[in-house]
């Protein structure tokens, strides 16, 4: 049974689970992108976005924090150089988990992980999506030409 299981011991230590979390955490954040499998892709969300949170506010005291849990000076700039001003306004879920096809030795079930602001095609996609124009199969059309039809004849009367 899973009464109260929150965590998903991957198999390993607290010692070893944390420096795997802490090592994963620091390579998506330079690299804004890791493949890993899905349970630790799923663990690593719960590990990573609290950091990305905390990496909004830049203060002594916040990377400090964050430095305790990356362990690494350049993942640290890089989150408050980079990644954090990108994700300022946006409330939560930094990162996205696509999943790939089972890996051939043990055929574990895979996944990418990546910083969504960073996916450089899916903001390209969404661009060209927000520029074409939209249309829309209401009457608001007629109803503000009838308007603008109605303000001309007044126009020309006067």
């Amino acid at each position: 049974m899973r009464h109260g299981k929150t965590v998903n011991h991957l198999g390993r230590t607290a010692s070893h689970r944390k420096a795997l979390l802490s090592n994963m955490a620091t390579s998506l954040i330079i690299h804004k992108r890791i493949t890993t499998t899905l349970a630790k892709a799923k663990e690593l969300r719960k590990y990573v976005e609290p950091i990305i949170t905390k990496g909004k506010e830049d203060s002594t005291n916040s990377r400090r924090v964050v430095f305790s849990y990356l362990q690494n000076k350049d993942a640290v700039k890089e989150l408050f150089s980079a990644v954090a001003p990108k994700v300022g306004e946006r409330p939560g879920g930094y990162t996205r988990i696509l999943k790939l096809m089972n890996r051939k030795g043990d055929n574990a079930e895979m996944a990418i992980m990546e910083l969504v602001d960073f996916n450089e095609a899916m903001l390209a996609e969404k661009g060209s999506k927000s520029a074409a124009k939209k249309t829309t199969r209401r009457a608001g059309r007629k109803k503000k030409e009838a308007a603008g039809e109605n303000t001309a004849t007044e126009n020309a009367a006067e």
